[in-house]
C-alpha cells in the first residue's frame, strides 16, 4: 500500500484506455491471507520460503491485493467483482471498494452489470451493504448457475465454507430478480466472453474482454499469488473446492494467454493487476505492466 509522507492513504484507483473505451481498476483494499504455508500447498514449507526469498517477498506472511476492474466499452459500464463489503474476515484493510469509486470521481450508480468470477466472499460481498441494500443499484448481476447454486445452498461444500455460504446467501438470494446465468464460451454482454475454469469454485469463470484492436483476460482467482502458483501452477491452494481440477484449468488457461500473448487483469496480484503470461521453465512468470500515469 502506498502512503504519502503525512501518513495518509493515496487515492486508491488507476484508469487506463482500452481499445475505444476505458479500464479503471479499482481497489479493494489488501488482505492478509496469513502464513503461505499455510495456504499453499502441495510441495514442501522450505519450498515456499525460498521461493519467497528469491522473489524478494516476506516469508512469513502473504497479502493479496484486490483489483476490481471497471470497464467501459460499446456503451456499458462493468465491474468485475465486488470486493469483501463490510466483512472482516481478512483483516480490517479490506471493504474499502466503494471509497475507490469516490476517489476515482465515479458514481457506484453508474455500474449497470456486475460480473462474477465467482461466489467468494472477496468477489461478491460488496453487492449490498450491511442493511441488504444494493451497493450498485442499477447492474444486473451475471454469475455461474453453477456458483449460484452451489454456495447458496452449501450441502455439496466441505466443512470450513460456513461463512462463505451465509455470505452467497446474503448477497445473491435476495436479488434473484436481477441475476441472469452464462454458460462457457458466452458472449454474456458484448465485447465479454465467459471461459469457465473451474477448480477454485466449480462454476469458477474467467473473461475474455474485447475492445477494438485490445483484447484483455480478467483472470478472477485462476493464480492467487504472481510467483508461487505461476513458478509451480501444480501447487495447490488452500481455499480451491477441488484442487486437482484447479491446477488444470490454471495451466490450461495460462498456457493459452501465453501463447496469444494476450494481456491480464489479476484480481488478487500486486496493484493494479496488470501484465502478461510467459512461460518459463515447467511454469509461468508473470510480467507486470508499466503504469501509464499520462493520461
Amino acid at each position: 500500500m502506498g502512503h504519502s509522507p503525512s501518513g495518509k492513504q493515496l487515492p486508491y484507483y488507476y484508469p487506463f484506455a482500452f481499445g475505444e473505451g476505458r479500464v479503471t481498476v479499482l481497489s479493494d483494499g489488501p488482505l492478509a491471507l496469513g502464513d503461505p504455508r499455510d495456504n499453499f500447498l502441495g510441495v514442501s514449507p522450505d519450498t515456499v520460503s525460498d521461493m519467497l526469498h528469491r522473489n524478494f517477498l516476506p516469508e512469513k506472511s502473504v497479502t493479496l491485493e484486490q483489483n476490481v476492474p471497471l470497464v467501459e466499452i460499446n456503451g456499458r459500464t462493468i465491474l468485475f467483482d465486488t470486493g469483501m463489503g463490510t466483512s472482516k474476515a481478512f483483516g480490517p484493510t479490506t471493504g474499502r471498494l466503494l471509497k475507490s469509486f469516490r476517489e476515482a470521481g465515479r458514481d457506484p450508480a453508474e455500474v449497470d452489470a456486475i460480473v462474477l468470477s465467482h461466489a467468494h466472499i472477496d468477489h461478491t460481498g460488496g453487492i449490498c451493504d450491511e442493511n441488504g441494500d444494493l451497493n450498485f443499484p442499477n447492474a444486473e448481476i451475471f454469475i455461474s448457475e453453477r456458483d449460484f447454486v452451489d454456495w447458496t445452498d452449501g450441502s455439496t461444500l466441505g466443512s470450513g465454507f460456513e461463512f462463505q455460504v451465509a455470505n452467497a446467501r446474503r448477497t445473491l438470494l435476495p436479488h434473484t430478480d436481477r441475476i441472469s446465468f452464462f454458460r462457457d464460451g458466452e458472449e454474456i454482454i458484448p465485447g465479454v466472453q465467459a471461459l469457465h475454469a473451474p477448480g477454485h469454485t466449480l462454476g469458477h469463470h474467467c473473461f475474455l474482454i474485447h475492445s477494438g484492436s485490445d483484447t484483455l483476460c480478467f483472470m478472477g482467482d485462476l493464480t492467487h499469488h504472481h510467483v508461487l502458483l505461476m513458478e509451480r501452477p501444480w501447487m495447490e491452494f488452500k481455499y480451491d473446492t477441488d484442487p486437482k481440477m484447479s491446477a488444470k484449468s490454471r495451466t490450461r488457461v495460462l498456457d493459452m494467454l501465453a501463447t496469444d500473448r494476450i494481456q491480464v487483469m489479476s484480481y488478487h496480484f500486486a496493484w493494479p493487476g496488470t501484465g502478461h503470461i510467459s512461460r518459463e521453465g515447467d511454469g509461468f512468470r508473470y510480467h507486470q505492466s508499466a503504469m501509464q500515469m499520462l493520461l
